[in-house]
């Protein structure tokens, strides 16, 4: 459910006020992951790389408060559900958008990753999910990047998470990963956090 709500009553108020009428109010910060133990459960249990990432991403962001409020058209509004979203590409050359509903069940967002996604790209139509704070996501596979910067639109202030190719070593398997975010959704602390909790799941056994 989305709802809005009076910013002044939140912890964010000051950033509002500060950030809202900025003319370039999104962050973007840039850490390198060990995916090393991701890229090992991808194979181990047949899924795909980048929806067990779209999942941890999902995953981490649940338990932090900033990622449920966002700043629309001047106001402020608060959600209960997340959701991430998977840029396709279909069978027309071109690419579409599906939002998907972030579920703690990893089978769950993996069934419905996998039929939102090839029904994106059979049907070359976007499926959106309004009610939902959405966690944009970017994966451009094709080539190695260190960094991502998304463009900036004042229609979507929604926090993305964009990578690329990962980088497969003898020992290690790494991948850059640029975070963008809206200042008043959250600071640099709660950005950091994010990051560190995403780098700190990926590690550890489910």
């Amino acid at each position: 459910m989305k709802q809005e709500i009076d910013p002044r009553q939140t912890a964010r108020a000051d950033a509002f006020e500060l950030w809202m009428s900025s003319p370039m109010p999104m962050v973007t910060l840039t850490k390198t992951f060990d995916v090393t133990r991701l890229y090992k459960m991808s194979k181990r249990k047949g899924m795909k790389f980048n929806m067990l990432l779209c999942w941890y991403i999902g995953k981490v962001a649940s338990k932090i408060a900033e990622f449920y409020d966002l700043p629309i058209g001047g106001k402020l509004y608060h959600f209960d559900q997340l959701a991430v979203n998977v840029i396709v590409s279909n069978c027309r050359g071109g690419i579409n958008s599906c939002d998907i509903s972030f579920s703690d069940d990893l089978q769950q967002f993996n069934h419905h990753y996998l039929e939102l996604t090839e029904r994106a790209a059979n049907d070359c139509k976007s499926s959106y999910l309004d009610d939902c704070m959405i966690i944009g996501t970017s994966a451009i596979i094709q080539t190695e990047i260190d960094c991502i910067v998304n463009q900036y639109t004042d229609q979507f202030n929604n926090p993305m998470v964009m990578w690329g190719k990962y980088r497969k070593g003898v020992f290690k398997t790494t991948l850059p990963i640029s975070f963008q975010f809206h200042h008043v959704q959250m600071d640099g602390g709660q950005a950091a956090q994010f990051l560190d909790n995403l780098q700190r799941i990926m590690s550890s056994r489910l």
